[in-house]
């Protein structure tokens, strides 16, 4: 099967997806060898990799860079998060493609105003557009598509406006209609309550993508119960690794005065070298370097 076929059938047996955030292609290869089934190609990741707000300040070229470097170094799907479109339906239509050729199998698009606003920051400017708008941007991206079962996700972000449940599920209807094949919702409650009543209250046909960043109580196995859920995300949590770990290092480098300390449970060189793919290169010189 192809990458979008895999993604595809998943979603069609209904069996739950797992896809763990990557900001770049190494930390793409350690969520493929921890065993999940995909990538998220995180927006919010990437934004902080750059150390700028997750607020549509990187353009769609170097997120799109990144996309294809990380297709490039996994067999894994994967999911694209391009945050609002980077515009209205036009811009849709054009950047659809150019994601499935740099080897995304999805994309993901969410009904808030362009620039946008991270959804995790308190106090956000969380504006949603007009449903029918949104529709259109749905319908672009299905349109524009080259292979059928390359998947399109929409995003109602209602209830991190606050907007309410009601409003939530009147978008996401809206939004299957205009012929998303998942719908994404989400939700930054410390409890999963909320996102519960709405999967309670579905009655799409097509599977909800759930990111339980802000409420981690809820279990893969949990998630899988209630039998209409298709993918779940991690979606920030190679960043924040990465970002502890590093912070942890750092500081006892500097309280130490040296690396002695931090060098006994780093990895190995070797690792490092076997995950940039060091062998195959020497595999390469072995065979055509005369």
């Amino acid at each position: 099967m192809t990458r979008h076929q895999t993604l595809r059938r998943a979603l069609v047996e209904g069996r739950l997806f797992t896809a763990m955030a990557a900001h770049n292609p190494l930390s793409a290869r350690l969520a493929e060898e921890a065993g999940f089934d995909g990538i998220w190609g995180s927006g919010f990741e990437l934004s902080a990799s750059h150390a700028v707000p997750d607020a549509n300040i990187l353009s769609m070229d170097t997120h799109l860079a990144m996309m294809r470097a990380i297709a490039a170094a996994t067999g894994l799907p994967l999911i694209a998060d391009i945050d609002t479109g980077f515009g209205n339906a036009v811009n849709v239509s054009y950047i659809v493609p150019q994601y499935e050729a740099a080897g995304a199998s999805a994309v993901v698009m969410e009904d808030k105003t362009f620039p946008k606003d991270t959804s995790l920051r308190d106090g956000g400017r969380q504006e949603l557009v007009r449903i029918e708008e949104f529709q259109g941007k749905v319908a672009a991206a299905v349109c524009a598509r080259q292979d059928r079962d390359f998947v399109v996700i929409a995003r109602t972000e209602a209830l991190i406006a606050g907007q309410g449940q009601t409003e939530a599920l009147r978008r996401a209807q809206a939004y299957e209609e205009a012929g998303a094949d998942a719908i994404l919702v989400h939700s930054k409650q410390k409890t999963p309550d909320e996102i519960l009543s709405f999967i309670d209250a579905w009655r799409g046909a097509v599977p909800l993508v759930l990111v339980p960043t802000a409420y981690p109580q809820l279990t893969e196995a949990d998630i899988a119960a209630l039998g209409k859920v298709g993918i779940v995300i991690y979606g920030n949590h190679a960043i924040r690794a990465a970002v502890a770990g590093m912070r942890r290092v750092f500081a006892q480098i500097r309280r130490e005065g040296g690396i002695r300390g931090v060098d006994a449970y780093l990895p190995a060189v070797a690792d490092i070298l076997a995950l940039q793919g060091d062998a195959a290169m020497r595999d390469i010189e072995a065979r055509f370097l005369r």
